[in-house]
């Protein structure tokens, strides 16, 4: 696993290096610009004739240090003939740049100050950009860190703490309440229910008693479990969770590709009209300076500085603008496909529902207060979520001593009350305990085909009582899957859950279809088979999610759940409510709608700007403010988007 975190240094570092050519470059930028305002507009020359020496040797490490990358970049495209945004930008430099020795020498216009004022505008939209695009590896050092890092193994009679690269297929591990399991493996002693959300999704623990198998990573919850290795390293299901995720990293087109395609046709295009303006001035006017300034003028005027900003600054205005609302656009690329998008798929537990047990329904044949004081003070006695639900809705301020409590592995909890026996359990425990719930029968089953699960309350074998618990459904999810349903928008719910639970879930916010009984290694798959449909974009917040969020076209995290599906994700909900999803993908429309506007406002500078210039009636002045005035109109337009109700 080294190379992961290589990779993900390797993204640090290029963040930190553009941090540094940014401000690099513009110490050098600065007095630069101050000394061609004073010169041009002015006519003030405080470094006299050598003012025109040191604007070139100040624009040196600006293009040839800080831009050396662009440059690089740019020309390799002359070699492959294929030219991106690079290419222009380090043609157009060098050729303004050179056109500041070449005054030196011959009688021609001196772009070399300009040429550094390119440079530096566009090393602050690629900072801009690589700030806004995020760290995209960083799920991958978040998934690692998970794991158990030690194991304790029985060796004998006797328990070692080794640590968890040490351990072999077959080792008796020893788990205790409260620790995550080290290893994928099959229990062979012992009893206890297992917090399995972080794997799953589900927030109803998973009981597990001897040849059950068990996974890495999940949690022991109240008893101690001897577990035998059946998996270590890169087979355990955690590494093949980690697989999945890595292996659709890098799918997405990023969005200044559509800047790019154009450019690589814009590019020849330029270099033939300037070498067709020098040669056609040449052969009208007969002078070579003239000439040779008229056609540099066009690939300094070509040179888009405008188009280097039109992207990356309508994502920074949409990203905070996001950002106010707790929604974090992590990934540009998600900005350019939400338009495309035509399903958007849920996952149920802690996206749809509040991912905790709560009780929802009770019915009672005695006193209230007495029904919760008597089932609420049982429940305090476990660590069980649905006991924990049973006892934040008994709200008790005292509660009442039992002798003689027991757990009943799976099926609930007895105990004594004075001379009074009290059980809270499921059906089967009733029927083990031969009690009798006929008379309120017919609302449990109602409560059952409803996906909740039901505890019923006995007295002295005597049903006094029933409770319905279950993961309800967040205040607003009904209201945001129905804005997007009017917006045109295709829902659907894939789960772990079971397909009784996961319909009611459905039926209840109004989803269209139900995909149940999910392995969390087929979440992607299911996805996969969804954008056969169209494109998708994937709502979730577990572990679980991980593989189905990088799979899916865009991917939008609830900032409730886990780190990983945070990392994942394309966008993340911090407030971990679904009008944020909502708000997301009127964002996202919005955000792409002022890109598309900045790269026409730039291309469009460029088909008025570049005639003017072959004409020769485009003055230097002009052109460098002209150019200004371009990437101003670019980041005023982005700003615009502030305006914008979302």
């Amino acid at each position: 696993m080294e190379h992961k975190h290589h990779i993900e240094s390797l993204e640090e570092q290029e963040m930190r290096l553009w941090k540094i050519r940014l401000w690099g470059a513009w110490i050098f930028a600065v007095p630069i610009a101050i000394l061609m305002i004073l010169e041009r507009f002015f006519q003030i020359m405080p470094l006299g004739n050598y003012t025109s020496l040191i604007i070139l040797l100040i624009g040196f490490p600006v293009i040839f240090i800080f831009g050396w990358q662009t440059i690089r970049a740019g020309m390799r495209g002359f070699i492959s003939f294929y030219f991106s945004m690079d290419s222009l930008i380090a043609l157009g430099t060098i050729i303004a740049y050179a056109t500041g020795i070449l005054a030196f020498f011959i009688k021609i216009q001196d772009y070399s100050g300009v040429s550094a004022m390119i440079m530096s505008i566009f090393i602050a939209g690629k900072y801009i950009e690589t700030k806004a695009r995020g760290k995209a590896s960083q799920e991958i050092k978040k998934l690692l860190e998970l794991g158990a890092k030690k194991a304790r193994i029985l060796k004998g009679k006797e328990e070692i703490e080794i640590p968890i690269s040490e351990v072999k297929i077959g080792d008796i591990i020893v788990i205790r309440p409260g620790e995550k399991i080290p290893t994928d493996g099959v229990v062979t002693k012992g009893q206890s229910a297992i917090d399995e959300s972080m794997i799953t999704g589900e927030s109803m623990p998973v009981e597990k008693k001897i040849k059950d198998t068990v996974i890495g990573a999940t949690i022991n919850q109240d008893g101690i479990l001897y577990v035998k290795a059946t998996k270590i390293g890169r087979d355990t299901f955690l590494a093949h969770i980690i697989d999945l995720v890595e292996s659709a990293q890098g799918t997405k087109v990023p969005i200044q590709k559509v800047a790019d395609k154009v450019t690589n046709i814009f590019v020849p295009a330029i270099l033939i009209l300037s070498a067709i303006t020098f040669i056609g001035w040449i052969i009208f006017s007969s002078d070579l300076s003239r000439s040779l300034g008229v056609a540099i003028s066009v690939l300094v005027i070509a040179c888009p500085c405008a188009l280097g900003l039109a992207v990356p600054i309508a994502l920074m205005v949409g990203s905070g603008m996001g950002a106010k609302r707790g929604i974090l656009i992590r990934k540009g690329e998600a900005i350019q496909t939400m338009k495309e998008v035509k399903i958007i798929a849920f996952d149920k537990t802690g996206t749809i529902t509040k991912g905790k047990p709560e009780v929802t329904d009770f019915i009672s044949k005695v006193k209230e207060n007495y029904f919760w004081e008597v089932s609420g003070s049982l429940e305090n006695m476990s660590e069980h979520p649905i006991a924990k639900a049973i006892v934040t809705k008994a709200a008790l301020k005292n509660y009442k001593k039992f002798t003689n409590f027991s757990v009943v592995r799976g099926r609930g909890l007895e105990g004594k009350l004075g001379n009074k026996k009290i059980v809270v359990g499921n059906r089967t425990l009733m029927n083990e305990k031969k009690i009798s719930f006929k008379l309120i029968e017919s609302q449990i089953k109602s409560w059952e085909e409803e996906g909740k699960t039901t505890m019923i309350v006995a007295e002295n074998s005597k049903v006094i009582g029933a409770v319905a618990v279950a993961d309800a459904v967040k205040d607003d999810s009904i209201k945001a899957i129905s804005a997007l349903k009017k917006r045109g928008y295709k829902t659907v719910m894939i789960t772990g859950d079971n397909e009784t639970t996961a319909k009611a879930i459905a039926k209840q916010v109004g989803i269209d279809e139900v995909i149940a009984n999910v392995l969390p290694e087929e979440k992607a798959k299911k996805v996969e088979e969804l954008q056969k449909r169209g494109m998708v974009a994937f709502v979730g917040d577990g572990i679980n999610d991980a593989p189905a969020l990088k799979q899916s076209n865009v991917s939008i995290a609830m900032g409730s759940g886990s780190d990983i599906a945070i990392e994942v994700g394309d966008i993340v909900l911090v407030k971990g409510s679904l009008i944020g999803v909502v708000q997301a993908i009127n964002l996202s429309k919005e955000t792409f709608k002022k890109i598309k506007q900045n790269l026409f406002w730039a291309f469009g500078y460029n088909i008025i700007a570049i005639p003017l210039a072959v004409a020769g009636v485009l003055s230097p002045v002009v052109a460098e403010l002209a150019m200004a005035l371009s990437s101003i109109s670019v980041v005023t337009n982005a700003n615009l988007l502030r305006r914008k109700e979302i």
